[in-house]
């Protein structure tokens, strides 16, 4: 096995597939480590914060959503979420509490350990030296992957990060949710373009009117290029 690229967090309540999950990303060099509850698997993000975590909605006890939720609150590690459920609702409701991506079960192995690969990707330091870029009241620091609003760092998930930053390079562009899904999400993702709304709706709430976005009716968004 190759030098380790980091540790990851699995919280999933059935033991075949945690397994299986395990042995996937060990087998890429990950540190895993598994909790069968939210309850002990919040104390263990407390405890030992991993690289990320990945997070089965259907828990015993305390679920996927209150989990996620209650990280969010505090920390805006990288969330990978689990779900037996097929419904548009559960996934968008899952990523309006912050989760950066999801898969339904059934799923193959190897494209969960593909998503793993590719959020850790975005969340890794850009080039040093890389200019910021403000709109309105909110300034991106690419290469710190931070969003700054009066002087405040606030919490923005990988993907809400990386939403908020393709609509400030093109400043004054609407831009379609098609567009916004093919350069956020990838040509390969099987979401639909509710999962841009759902984005949209958590970054207003935490930039608030700070940042000028606007929805351009019937196509998409846009970062208002003049204020």
């Amino acid at each position: 096995m190759s030098a380790s690229k980091g540790e990851i967090l699995i919280i999933e309540d059935e033991e075949k597939i945690a397994d299986i999950v395990r042995m996937y990303l060990e087998q890429e060099g990950y540190r895993v480590t598994h909790e069968v509850t939210g309850e002990d698997g919040l104390r263990r993000l407390e405890e030992r914060p991993p690289s990320m975590l990945v997070l089965d909605i259907a828990l015993p006890g305390i679920d996927g959503i209150e989990v996620c939720r209650r990280l969010r609150a505090k920390s805006n590690l990288p969330v990978l979420m689990l779900t037996a459920r097929d419904s548009e609702i559960d996934k968008v409701v899952g990523l309006e509490m912050g989760a950066d991506d999801y898969l339904t079960k059934p799923f193959s192995p190897r494209e969960l350990v593909a998503r793993v690969k590719a959020i850790l990707r975005r969340v890794e330091p850009g080039p040093t030296g890389t200019a910021p870029i403000t709109a309105g009241g909110v300034t991106i620091w690419p290469e710190r992957r931070e969003a700054v609003v009066d002087d405040k760092v606030v919490y923005l998930t990988t993907k809400e990060f990386d939403l908020v930053l393709y609509l400030m390079q093109n400043r004054g562009i609407v831009l379609s949710r098609q567009q916004v899904l093919t350069a956020v999400w990838g040509y390969d993702f099987y979401g639909g373009e509710r999962t841009v709304d759902a984005h949209i709706r958590t970054i207003r709430k935490k930039l608030g009117t700070a940042l000028p976005l606007t929805t351009v009716r019937g196509i998409g968004y846009k970062i208002d290029y003049e204020r």
